[in-house]
């Protein structure tokens, strides 16, 4: 018989003088991934975080204040999904050394909300049941109670109440369903301590109880959460630290090496065994709460699935997808475009004619005009790219695409979670190198965080677009041929990437392919609201990058084309080519012409290590000042068809505009990327090789291509 004193005490009220009673209080917003955690938290808060439905969405904990019945504020703390407290991946510790108190930078929180989803309650309930061994004020969401009626199941929500003893509210996050009712309940002072029970197992008790000890003599803990810390310690997967934690004190991590060395010389799995433990408690609460109706036949996510994942279907969709998502950034945005371009060159077309020649009438029209709206005339395909990649990420397709591709993956020594982080690296580098964070080894981790940017990104979109215009002239050129050569351009860097990849795992950190466990979220219609939400908040943060980053490069760059200035009447040309700016180029210059680019090409790769999409700006301020003696701007996709080489020979030819995007895929050209990737390795070293094997590698194969090019005549 279970010794009685290895079960949790019974919980009590919290005292009239509690800490909590006199300031706001702080919850800890936890959940499983996929959970509908994100969209809980912005409905309390009012906040607009990023809400997706596949797994890493959430890679940082996000603070916001909900004020409860009485106006009173509350600070939600929304923590990284996890689907235990166990922690096997940097994302998951975080969670961990929160709720744990662990964390300098994080106050513990004096209460906890824990979500769950009601279609899979037996699979969340583990992670509960960790939170509750915590001891503090909990309350359970259980969300999607309308997805799971519909999978027949019926949720005896006062018997899991009464069987917890906490708080259980029934949910619907996303149509706002069960929000006041939440909302009173984390209102309430007297939130109850949950009295739940479960039986340590004899082997492991003695253990658990040293352990305890020496954490609240050691390092401080209070009896409850040493306790649950002791039994985390006990757990093989707990083994991952993270910047900001604090360690063990050595006693107890000498007891703790103790107690295993002990186990393993017995044959005991202390591990395994606790986890019995618990899935075998959960079991039998899951029992008496969950009632399945019979169901005839698969699901709709199911009939779905046998298409969306099938070996050979599957592959058919996402290329279908990824084919109606470049033909609509060409033929949906080509009037809005034209619209753009031609407003801007009006505009600097009535500023030269408003304004009396001179430095300031050329700092507006050929640095701020010319810069910026080279830039902005990209916003139509920018916002088309988001609005596809939000319906993808809100109905569950992501989730599908990473599992299709983990044979794929397998093949190059990842798996299909590293596949989330790559492809939200075609959004942007910056989030899906963070979003690795989920990734449980760390040279996996490691090996998708050098290869994340050579996916294209939004970035790299309008210096792609501007090429193919040079290149392939709409009234000469099918849309299905730019749309052909979008796709190889995104097919380039995806096969670098693997390739990359296949040769990191086999030379710098070897390793086995780990296996992929994913789950594949039920399906569900996009809501609207989020999907354009997200799309605008994409394209404000584009806009004001336009407005701010590029603005003053376009400034400094106009300023740096401009001076200093020659003596007597000399060519525009000439006038660059004396500017700093020319010197700059000029130095490059012979870095670069095997590859066909001239030193005007080189101020544009210079300036663009700011961020990649610069590029377009900094060619719309060289081009655009050698207009300056006209009262009349000319487009910029124009104005690259008429370049020319000192002897005459036309400079973006279609050899050079291939070559210069191949150049963009495997470069590394921008500042913010390698920022990131320093802070995710906490090391120069990473970043350093990073930028070097990429752009060596961008040098290498555009100087074979274009070489091969010129011997083949083209």
């Amino acid at each position: 018989m279970p010794d009685p004193s290895n079960r949790l005490p019974p919980s009590a009220p919290l005292p009239p003088d509690s800490p909590v009673d006199r300031r706001a209080p702080v919850y800890a917003l936890v959940g499983n991934p996929n959970c509908g955690k994100s969209t809980l938290f912005n409905a309390l808060t009012g906040l607009k975080q990023k809400v997706g439905n596949y797994p890493g969405v959430t890679v940082e904990k996000k603070t916001g204040i909900a004020f409860s019945q009485h106006g009173r504020p509350i600070t939600v703390i929304d923590l990284p999904g996890t689907y235990s407290l166990a922690a096997r991946s940097p994302d998951e510790a975080v969670v961990r050394d929160v709720l744990l108190g662990r964390r300098a930078d994080t106050a513990q929180p004096d209460r906890i909300i824990c979500i769950v989803d009601a279609t899979n309650l037996e699979r969340n309930l583990y992670l509960v049941h960790q939170v509750l061994d915590l001891g503090r004020p909990t309350i359970l969401v259980l969300n999607m109670m309308d997805l799971a009626l519909a999978a027949g199941l019926n949720l005896r929500v006062a018997r899991l109440e009464h069987e917890l003893g906490i708080p259980v509210i029934p949910c619907e996050a996303a149509n706002g369903k069960g929000i006041l009712e939440l909302r009173l309940a984390m209102s309430r002072p007297d939130l109850p301590l949950s009295r739940h029970r479960w039986d340590i197992p004899a082997p492991i008790a003695p253990a658990v109880s040293e352990l305890q000890a020496s954490l609240i003599e050691n390092d401080g803990k209070q009896p409850l959460i040493a306790r649950a810390e002791a039994l985390l310690l006990l757990t093989d997967q707990d083994v991952v630290r993270v910047a900001g934690s604090t360690p063990l004190s050595p006693d107890t991590a000498t007891i703790l090496a103790g107690w295993k060395k002990r186990w393993e010389g017995q044959g005991v799995d202390w591990s395994g065994t606790l986890v019995t433990s618990r899935y075998e408690a959960i079991s039998r609460l899951c029992a008496q709460v969950v009632l399945r109706a019979v169901r005839a036949g698969p699901s709709v996510s199911d009939r779905i699935d046998q298409v969306v994942i099938h070996p050979l279907w599957g592959w058919l969709v996402l290329g279908a997808i990824m084919t109606a998502l470049f033909l609509s950034i060409f033929t949906l945005a080509e009037y809005p475009m034209n619209w753009i371009d031609g407003e801007v060159a009006a505009l600097g077309t009535w500023v030269k004619g408003a304004m009396t020649p001179g430095d300031l009438r050329d700092l507006f029209t050929d640095g701020a005009i010319a810069g910026v709206g080279g830039i902005v005339v990209f916003l139509p395909q920018i916002l088309i790219l988001f609005f596809f990649l939000g319906l993808l990420e809100s109905t569950g397709y992501m989730a599908r695409a990473a599992f299709i591709m983990d044979r794929l993956m397998s093949r190059v020594g990842l798996n299909g979670k590293s596949f989330i982080p790559l492809l939200g690296s075609y959004a942007c580098a910056i989030p899906g190198i963070m979003a690795t964070r989920t990734i449980e080894d760390a040279k996996d981790r490691l090996v998708t965080i050098l290869v994340a940017p050579l996916m294209s990104c939004s970035a790299r979109l309008p210096v792609y677009l501007l090429m193919i215009a040079a290149l392939l002239p709409s009234d000469r050129v099918p849309v299905g041929a730019k749309v052909g050569l979008m796709l190889l351009m995104y097919a380039l860097g995806t096969v670098g990437a693997f390739a990359f990849a296949w040769l990191f795992k086999k030379t710098l950190l070897k390793g086995e392919p780990p296996l992929m466990i994913m789950e594949l979220p039920p399906y569900r219609l996009p809501r609207l609201k989020d999907v354009l939400f997200h799309m605008l908040e994409r394209a404000g943060l584009f806009l004001r990058r336009a407005g701010t980053i590029i603005l003053g490069i376009s400034i400094l760059l106009w300023f740096l084309t401009t001076y200093p200035k020659p003596s007597g009447d000399v060519t525009a040309q000439a006038r660059i080519a004396h500017s700093y700016a020319g010197m700059a180029g000029r130095t490059l210059e012979p870095l670069i012409r095997p590859l066909g680019f001239d030193w005007r090409i080189g101020i544009g790769l210079i300036s663009s290590f700011a961020a990649r999409e610069v590029f377009v700006s900094s060619m719309g301020v060289v081009f655009g000042v050698e207009d300056s003696g006209s009262k009349n701007t000319t487009p910029l996709r124009a104005a690259l068809r008429q370049a020319q080489w000192p002897g005459g020979a036309p400079l973006f030819t279609p050899l050079v505009c291939l070559t210069l995007m191949i150049y963009y895929v495997f470069a590394m050209q921008c500042m913010s990327t390698i920022a990131v990737v320093k802070r995710e390795t906490n090391s120069w070293r990473w970043p350093l090789f990073q930028t070097a094997y990429m752009t060596g590698t961008a040098w290498l194969l555009c100087a074979v291509v274009y070489q091969a090019g010129r011997a083949l005549g083209l």
